[in-house]
């Protein structure tokens, strides 16, 4: 599904060249769960922005289901951005003065997806994630951990190929933290593939693989969680590691 091989990403600001990514090389196959993790700088927003086709790589290869991200034009990335991927964010990103149903309608809208088939697919998207009572309620009608089902169903509703979760309950209290990445794990157990940025192990700990990035570079890819038969294939045989310990404080 995602082949990544030597990505490099470098900024330019001014006179100076900030090297984000330095010889990135990684596979996700369908179907895992995947945490990115790394201190502030480290190059996990970076590498989200171009493994959700936000951005391209300097160099390097990155190609999302035999789809060379880096060749392609700025409206075949939109295209594929639209149709193949999901987006959750830390801030919601809702519109407030429209319903949880309109939001997660928005998607479709912008492909050109009739009314009624829209209306369909979005009821059944906040269906999946135990919002279907709340379908007519806004945002400020709607708690922190609803707000963020809504988000959910909205990237559910184009039924990606793969869900980008940037920080996803970075703005969120431990015990609906805990809901929405249980509503993840649930997400995962049916077949969504998913990758997570966040600097939480506590987040971490319900994938399946955890990277670490520290300066640019891959510092560790552990397995917690069993393989599926498809990852072992790719990846091969590798031992699984321990998984980090849930912890009631944040230092």
């Amino acid at each position: 599904m995602i082949n990544v091989e030597d990505l490099h990403k470098t900024y330019v600001m001014g006179d100076m060249e900030v090297h984000a990514l330095r010889g990135v090389t990684l596979q996700i196959t369908q179907g895992e769960m995947v945490a990115i993790m790394g201190p502030s700088g480290s190059g996990k927003s970076t590498m989200m922005d171009i493994l959700g086709c936000l951005s391209k790589p300097t160099s390097g290869t990155y190609v999302l289901e035999e789809v060379n991200i880096g060749s392609v034009s700025d409206n075949r990335l939109a295209e594929l951005r639209n149709r193949k991927i999901g987006f959750v964010f830390q801030s919601f990103n809702l519109l407030p003065r429209m319903s949880a149903l309109h939001n997660v309608e928005l998607p479709l809208i912008y492909a050109g997806t009739s009314r009624r088939e829209r209306r369909r697919r979005a009821i059944q998207s906040l269906e999946a994630v135990q919002l279907g009572d709340r379908v007519h309620h806004k945002s400020n009608e709607l708690s922190g951990g609803q707000i963020q089902r809504v988000a959910i169903a909205r990237a559910l509703v184009t039924d990606p190929a793969i869900i980008f979760a940037d920080e996803p309950t970075g703005n969120l209290d431990s015990r609906t933290s805990t809901d929405i990445m249980n509503l993840f794990t649930e997400l995962h157990a049916t077949g969504n593939t998913i990758v997570l940025v966040t600097h939480e192990p506590d987040v971490a700990s319900y994938c399946q693989r955890i990277i670490r990035l520290r300066d640019g570079v891959i510092e560790s890819d552990e397995w917690i969680r069993e393989m599926s038969p498809l990852a072992k294939e790719i990846h091969g045989e590798r031992a699984i590691s321990a998984p980090p310990t849930h912890s009631g404080d944040d230092d």
